[in-house]
């Protein structure tokens, strides 16, 4: 992460996967976000970086890197599989996108450079990702842990259900 993290922020605004909000001002808020934090720490966000990050934000629903890939080639930006898996190695190591594990695909992260354990809330339906926290640490896993000397380090929270626009569509 950053040498001075932000703790994440307390309120519902990583909810937005399945909230109704000014989507082109999301994207161009996170994108203005992780272009400071790059210059900030000395990073760079190359333009395929930036557009993985930019097509990541733009959909607010996971994507695996073949169907990155084949936007990246439409783009200009080449289609050999290490060109997506480049940028994608760099956008989840620097916290700007995470890995959703079920589905062996990728979305950005809504709010980059924070301190927090993510915790995924996935539409079975249509893919649609939403982010929130979670406290594993200070909740029975973390008592668990702490009871054998177990240190976390890292987990992955994912919960398979049906976002609001699909519930309204059945």
């Amino acid at each position: 992460m950053t040498s001075e993290t932000r703790p994440a922020p307390a309120d519902d605004s990583a909810l937005v996967g399945f909230q109704k909000h000014d989507h082109t001002h999301c994207v161009e808020s996170s994108l203005a976000v992780a272009e400071t934090r790059c210059k900030e720490e000395g990073l760079r966000l190359t333009p395929v970086r930036r557009k993985v990050l930019e097509m990541l934000l733009q959909e607010h629903r996971a994507l695996g890197a073949y169907a990155i890939l084949d936007r990246l080639r439409e783009e200009g930006f080449g289609s050999q599989p290490p060109v997506a898996y480049r940028a994608l190695d760099f956008l989840v190591e620097n916290g700007f996108v995470h890995k959703i594990e079920r589905l062996n695909a990728f979305v950005a992260c809504t709010h980059p450079g924070a301190t927090h354990s993510p915790a995924f809330m996935i539409c079975r339906k249509c893919d649609a990702v939403a982010e929130t926290h979670s406290t594993p640490a200070k909740g029975e896993l973390g008592a668990a842990a702490r009871a054998v000397g177990f240190e976390i380090e890292r987990t992955v929270v994912e919960a398979e259900g049906v976002c609001p626009d699909c519930t309204e569509k059945a």
